[in-house]
């Protein structure tokens, strides 16, 4: 039962420390354990206002790990989650943790293709996804062109409260899964009846306990190696962060992506470190948000600035109170202070910019939390608790003074970092300057230590949180044969953050409108990294060794934007 108002007191840090007061390598399935043992009667996920409590939840995860050895699950096997936020999602990935398994993050909202190239890439042996075809389709499609053992299908119905559950099965039964021909399939519900524990396997923090893939703009997506080690000391260090905790159970509202690593960090692994309840939802959907908000006030709220922008916009009498919440963090994209300031007002909720990357697990800095001290505007705060940040000249190297006049590289050091990329040795000795990790972001350090960002070496475009690589949509209106150039860069959007806007240039004689041009992409592209705007044109800007020159067209959109800003002020007074 949950229960309001409880006394704070000083975090019991002796589970994370060392004697010597470092951080402690743990392995990730050791919070797990003890949320299970210490506190099973605790409720550990809602889903539409169906529970499962930290006792049924070991017990489940249990019977699916040892499933999934008899299955053939090993050490060091593969296995990809493409999933939105379902129970599945938080059993399945502790279930392939406990086996020693590597869980691969799959957005289920990819093509096909990417879909493919992530099993392919990863080595995946086994696939899970839930029987909805709408994911399931492309899933199998992707699975389909792999070498992957099994598929294993969730079905939605088994985990949705009754009335729901039986609307699905009578009502929607056009929405379930059509099984592809050449799939092997594995039904969920055969692991789930497994029993017996599961056998011991030998473990260490250091081994790899997720491929979470990034990537940028030339080439395709890399897997980041996160180990049981890092991800669990970035929980650690968000708990060194806050300073406190409370007997009383603390509650998340899970809308953040699990598959996303904000989420996967902030929304579960933390969650599980506080033995928190996971109010868990597919997606942001404004009714279903405020209707979970309104029946289960949250403690713990991580959100992208999309989502706090839309919940500070909604009109007085609708914005949800959230005065509940003590832990709030906005991250995966930076936030707009008027964003922040309307937010907090209209909620009643104070929120703190963090800021982080896939390779970092990913936080590395953010603002005080609860008004335990400054949070300074347009700043992503000082550093995380056991992590140094550096700034050093992107060119050479070399260590880049603080201060606001000096600007370099942000870099940064702490045992929340990555153990490398996923056979890509190439791309670590780029990504490391003496052993510190690249952030690819400038900026400054203040004489508080606050990090400020002034300008983003990379070019991926950030979309309500979401890395969208501009190579990507490029490959993709390249597949056209009308197009002769394409360049993708990301222009300021009021509710995404960002949004891609595509250039094009058409081979001579060819003919192609801005419809026939969106038909052709929507088929190739996620509804994430389809473009929100088109300009086509007779030749695109080139450097001088004849490269096209994506940033003249930056800077172009950036004139643009500036000159529409100065011609405002006259307009609006005219008009007057």
């Amino acid at each position: 039962m949950f229960e309001a108002g409880c006394e704070p007191h000083s975090a019991d840090l002796s589970r994370i420390l060392d004697a010597s007061g470092a951080l402690r390598e743990r392995l990730l399935t050791e919070p797990f354990e003890r949320a299970v043992s210490q506190f099973p009667e605790r409720i550990a996920i809602d889903f539409y206002g169906r529970e499962w409590t930290y006792g049924e939840l070991g017990a489940i995860v249990d019977h699916v790990a040892r499933g999934l050895q008899d299955e053939g699950l090993a050490p060091g096997d593969r296995f990809g989650l493409c999933l939105p936020n379902t129970p599945y999602s938080v059993i399945l990935y502790e279930a392939v943790l406990q086996v020693g398994g590597v869980v691969v993050n799959i957005n289920p909202l990819y093509s096909p293709g990417e879909i493919a190239f992530l099993i392919e890439d990863s080595g995946a042996k086994m696939v899970a996804t839930v029987d909805l075809e709408a994911v399931h389709g492309k899933v199998a499609e992707g699975v389909a062109a792999c070498s992957v053992e099994k598929l294993v299908l969730c079905p939605m119905a088994e985990v949705l409260p009754f009335w729901k559950a039986l609307g699905l099965n009578l009502f929607k039964r056009g929405a379930l899964a059509r099984k592809h021909k050449d799939v092997d399939y594995l039904d969920y519900r055969v692991l789930a009846r497994i029993t017996g524990a599961p056998r011991e396997v030998e473990m260490h923090p250091r081994d790899v306990a997720v491929l979470q893939y990034t990537g940028g703009t030339t080439g395709r997506p890399k897997g980041a190696m996160l180990t049981h080690a890092s991800l669990a000391a970035n929980s650690a260090q968000m708990l060194i962060h806050l300073g406190e905790e409370r007997d009383c159970p603390e509650r998340t509202l899970g809308v953040l992506p699990l598959f996303h690593v904000f989420g996967l960090t902030c929304v579960l692994n933390f969650s599980i470190e506080t033995a928190a309840e996971i109010v868990l939802l597919p997606r942001f959907e404004m009714d279903e948000v405020l209707a979970a908000i309104k029946r289960k006030p949250p403690t713990q709220f991580f959100a992208v600035p999309t989502i706090f922008n839309a919940l500070g916009a909604l009109p007085e009498g609708k914005a949800p109170d959230m005065s509940s919440v003590r832990t709030s963090i906005s991250g995966g994209a930076p936030l707009p202070l008027d964003v922040r300031r309307t937010y907090e007002e209209k909620t009643g909720s104070l929120v703190s910019e963090g800021y982080g990357l896939t390779e970092a697990s990913p936080i590395i800095t953010c603002n005080p939390m609860m008004g335990r001290g400054p949070v300074k505007a347009n700043s992503c705060g000082p550093a995380f608790p056991h992590t140094i940040i550096e700034l050093r000249d992107p060119e050479t190297g070399a260590l880049v003074e603080e201060g606001p006049t000096h600007r370099g590289e942000i870099c940064a050091r702490g045992p929340q970092v990555m153990k490398g990329y996923w056979n890509r040795p190439d791309a670590d000795e780029r990504v490391f300057f003496e052993g510190a990790l690249r952030t690819g972001d400038i900026g400054y350090i203040d004489e508080d230590g606050y990090v400020f960002i002034v300008d983003r070496m990379k070019d991926l475009i950030l979309c309500s949180g979401y890395n969208v690589y501009p190579r990507v949509i490029e490959d993709a209106a390249y597949e056209h044969p009308a197009v002769r150039e394409a360049v993708a860069i990301g222009i300021p959007d009021n509710y995404r953050g960002e949004a891609p806007k595509l250039f094009i240039a058409l081979h001579a004689g060819s003919h192609l409108t801005r419809e026939e041009l969106n038909t052709f992409l929507k088929e190739r592209l996620s509804p994430i990294e389809m473009p929100d705007a088109y300009e086509f044109r007779d030749e695109l800007p080139k450097t001088l060794v004849g490269k096209l020159s994506k940033k003249d067209l930056v800077e172009e959109e950036r004139a643009k934007r500036e000159a529409a800003a100065a011609r405002q002020p006259a307009e609006t007074g005219e008009a007057a």
